[in-house]
């Protein structure tokens, strides 16, 4: 009689291991694993059971989530029927959570494909074998959650100690034998920061001034302003660690002092519309939407103040968003190009064939508009200049000039002649020549 020939049974070993420690040894927990589940196969090869040559192995990877590139690859190989069982050492290599596990059993069933631990006799195709994994199952998720309280408390503790227990380590410290050390370069820059952001109060304006000197993170990146206010609000700079919102005296050294964190977070406490507001009154840009570079792009006014003395400057957005080399004018001196544009602007109010425009420009909307008006208003404007409030320049700078073109051998003006029509009748110009006729009639 001859013996029935067993259906041959495709068979996939999974393994798993949570931490990468050990991964790189030449035979590590996952070799252990996959060994173990290959002679276990070997053992029913009377049955049918044949080992498939692909591996499916997560190291480093926790079991409380499916995000695995092995376990996904082996998913899909089931929903192909390219698998009939799926091996393992233990059931928590596949998933330590219940519920995640009740979701693979779901796509077991639903392509027919067994599952089988090594170390755990059971069938999932039994309603025993169900209850027998639910509650080995239910064991494995409560060892899970029981590990991962331990390891916040010892996180808490160690926190409330001042010590440092892994992360991003922050600009300006450097980590040595598990503790925090203070880089000296990298700290001065994190006092520059703090500094100037005293100084200047906006951190929408600093982030713009350090992008245009090129100050970069650790990673080479430009400093903006959602880093800079993660820097300026990190109490680790003040010798703190924090712990859920609580900080604790660290075991490092400070890098700024009390003092200086206080004057920056009494300035962080106030309204940014405030601070904005206060910062655009304290330096007035005369060319504010109006500078703009060889490329087309705009330059936009920014300012920083070394040794308590302001320096302001305009620097091309083609440099912001894209670096130095997107402009070949990368900033320019405030000062310097709006003094060359007032000093063109008041050559070009003099010059009669722009007088004359802006008188027959401006006749329709003012009556009894005369050309000798506009020379008196323009003449009387020009040595009054100097004793304007700064506000009041860059109102009369935004109302004359539409637009000013920067080049490598100078500047061009585009002005508005109905601006200067506008100024006219705010000088006055018209009202006074009125009344002293009428004297002179009087007379």
């Amino acid at each position: 009689m001859t013996k029935p020939i067993a259906r041959k049974l495709r068979c996939a070993v999974y393994t798993r291991k949570s931490s990468e420690e050990g991964l790189e040894q030449e035979f590590n927990s996952l070799h252990a694993q996959r060994e173990a589940c290959e002679s276990y196969i070997a053992s029913q090869r009377s049955v049918g059971w044949v080992l498939i040559r692909d591996q499916y192995d997560d190291g480093g990877i926790s079991g409380g989530t499916l995000e695995r590139p092995a376990l996904k690859q082996l998913l899909a190989d089931i929903e192909d029927g390219l698998i009939d069982v799926v091996v393992v050492y233990k059931i928590d290599r596949l998933s330590r959570s219940l519920m995640d596990f009740s979701k693979l059993v779901e796509i077991f069933d639903r392509n027919d494909v067994t599952f089988v631990s090594v170390t755990q006799s059971f069938n999932t195709t039994t309603s025993m074998g169900r209850l027998t994994l639910n509650i080995l199952l239910s064991f494995a998720q409560f060892e899970r959650e029981v590990t991962a309280e331990r390891i916040r408390d010892k996180i808490r503790a160690s926190r409330q100690k001042g010590m440092w227990m892994g992360g991003i380590v922050p600009l300006g410290y450097r980590v040595e034998k598990r503790k925090l050390v203070i880089e000296e370069t990298e700290a001065a820059t994190v006092r520059m920061i703090f500094e100037r952001f005293v100084a200047i109060g906006s951190a929408t304006v600093l982030a713009k001034t350090l992008a245009a000197e090129d100050v970069r993170t650790r990673r080479s990146k430009l400093i903006d302003k959602g880093y800079l206010y993660k820097l300026l609000n990190n109490r680790v700079y003040i010798g703190e660690a924090v712990h859920k919102g609580k900080s604790y005296p660290g075991e490092h050294q400070p890098i700024i002092g009390r003092a200086l964190w206080d004057k920056v977070h009494a300035i962080l406490t106030e309204s940014p519309r405030k601070r904005a507001a206060r910062t655009r009154a304290d330096t007035p840009a005369l060319l504010k939407g109006l500078l703009f570079g060889p490329d087309g792009a705009a330059f936009s006014p920014t300012h920083t103040k070394k040794g308590g003395k302001l320096y302001r400057y305009y620097v091309s957005q083609s440099v912001l968003k894209r670096g130095a080399d997107a402009c070949p004018i990368a900033r320019v001196p405030a000062a310097e190009v709006e003094m060359a544009v007032i000093d063109q602007l008041r050559g070009l109010l003099r010059a009669p064939e722009i007088i004359v425009g802006t008188w027959r420009a401006a006749r329709p909307e003012i009556d009894g508009l005369r050309e000798a008006d506009v020379r008196e208003a323009v003449e009387r404007l020009d040595p009054i200049w100097d004793e304007l409030f700064p506000g009041e320049q860059a109102r009369i700078v935004q109302l004359l000039v539409e637009r000013v073109d920067l080049a490598a051998d100078g500047l061009a003006i585009r002005l508005r002649t109905l601006g200067l029509a506008s100024l006219v009748a705010d000088l006055g110009a018209i009202g006074q020549d009125r009344k002293s006729a009428v004297s002179r009639k009087a007379a």
